[in-house]
C-alpha cells in the first residue's frame, strides 16, 4: 500500500486510486448491510419466542458490523480511506461516526490522534494509566471518556422515536438495536484497546506501546476487522485496516531476514 516505498509518481497515483476504490467498495458493503438489517430488524421483523434465535443472530451480525463501522471511520481519520481525498474522508468518517453512537468527528479524530502521539503515557484518552492491568475499570475510564451528553441524546432520540412513534416493542429495540451497540464497544475496547497497549509481564516491542493479536486472518477479521494487529497499524498508520494481513506478513518477514 502507500505505506511502501514507490518509485513514481505514477505508480503512486494508480496505488492511492486502487486503495480508495477498495476501500470505499469495503465501507459500502458494511454501511449498506449494517442499514438492511436494521431496517429489517425494527420495521419488519416480529419479535416473539420463536423468533427469538433470529433475532440473537441479528445482534449477533450487528455487533460485528457495527464495528466494522467504526473502523471504517478510523480509516478515514487517517486518510486512508480514500487517500488524497480529505473531504471524502471526513464526510464518510463524519457520518458513520454519528450513525454508531452520535459521535461528533473532529472530537473523535483528534482524541486518536492524541492516542497516537502519547500511546501508553499520560495524554492517552484511550490509555488508563491509573488501571493499566484492570481491564474493567479501564473499560468505565473508557465509556465515560467517549460515551457522553451528545452520545445519550442520540441514541435517547432515536429509541423514544422506534418506541413512542413507529411502535417497535422495547424488547426489540434493546435486542436488535441497543445490545449490538453495547457488545460492539466491549469488542473494541478489548480486542483494538485492551489487549494491544494492557501493561503485563512482557515489554513492548517499541516506543509504539503496542502489540498485535496472534491471530490468523480470518479470526482477526471477526475480532475487530484487523484492528488486534494493532502494533502494524501504529507503526504504518497509513495502511487500511484491509491490508493490514499483509503488511503484518511483511514485517515478520522482514523480521526474520534481519
Amino acid at each position: 500500500m502507500l505505506d511502501d516505498a514507490i518509485t513514481s509518481p505514477a505508480a503512486a497515483s494508480g496505488a492511492r486510486t486502487q486503495q480508495a476504490a477498495i476501500g470505499l467498495a469495503l465501507a459500502a458493503a458494511i454501511f449498506g448491510s449494517w442499514v438492511a438489517i436494521h431496517v429489517y430488524a425494527i420495521f419488519i421483523f416480529e419479535l416473539s419466542w420463536a423468533t427469538l434465535p433470529i433475532a440473537l443472530g441479528i445482534a449477533l451480525v450487528q455487533c460485528w458490523l457495527s464495528v466494522g463501522l467504526f473502523i471504517v471511520s478510523h480509516d478515514a481519520m487517517h486518510g486512508s480511506l480514500a487517500p488524497g481525498a480529505p473531504r471524502v474522508n471526513a464526510v464518510i468518517g463524519a457520518a458513520l461516526l454519528f450513525l454508531y453512537a452520535g459521535f461528533g468527528w473532529r472530537k473523535m479524530r483528534d482524541a486518536h490522534f492524541d492516542h497516537h502521539k502519547h500511546t501508553g503515557a499520560d495524554g492517552d484518552p484511550d490509555f488508563d494509566t491509573a488501571n493499566p492491568t484492570d481491564g474493567l475499570r479501564w473499560y468505565r475510564t473508557f465509556l465515560t471518556r467517549y460515551f457522553g451528553w451528545r452520545s445519550a441524546l442520540y441514541v435517547s432520540l432515536v429509541v423514544t422515536v422506534y418506541w413512542l412513534v413507529v411502535g417497535v416493542p422495547m424488547a426489540q429495540i434493546v435486542l436488535v438495536y441497543g445490545l449490538p451497540a453495547i457488545a460492539s464497544s466491549v469488542q473494541l475496547f478489548y480486542f483494538g484497546t485492551y489487549r494491544p497497549h494492557h501493561h503485563d509481564e512482557h515489554a513492548f516491542e517499541d516506543r509504539h506501546n503496542a502489540r498485535s493479536n496472534d491471530y490468523p486472518a480470518w479470526l482477526s477479521l471477526a475480532t475487530c476487522f484487523h484492528f488486534g494487529y494493532h502494533l502494524e497499524h501504529h507503526r504504518h498508520p497509513g495502511v487500511p485496516w484491509w491490508a493490514l494481513p499483509a503488511r503484518r506478513r511483511q514485517d515478520m518477514q522482514s523480521a526474520t531476514q534481519s
